[in-house]
């Protein structure tokens, strides 16, 4: 499975894989139908949301495992 860094794309982590769904709600970012996660890294997500990038990335790529 790929994995998720700091510059992916909101959509592609769902791409990658959609139970990242129920993670990226789980920390408040509620928009993934929304425009901006078609060109938002999920860097760029947490800055907004305030959210640990660090803790989103681990809690995401252990879902591939």
């Amino acid at each position: 499975m790929e994995k998720i860094t700091k510059d992916t794309l909101i959509m592609d982590i769902v791409k990658i894989n959609p139970e990242s769904v129920r993670i990226l709600q789980k920390y408040g970012m509620h928009c993934l139908g929304c425009a901006l996660a078609h060109m938002e890294t999920i860097e760029q997500a947490v800055g907004v949301h305030g959210v640990d990038l660090d803790a989103l990335l681990e809690e995401l790529n252990n879902l591939s495992e």
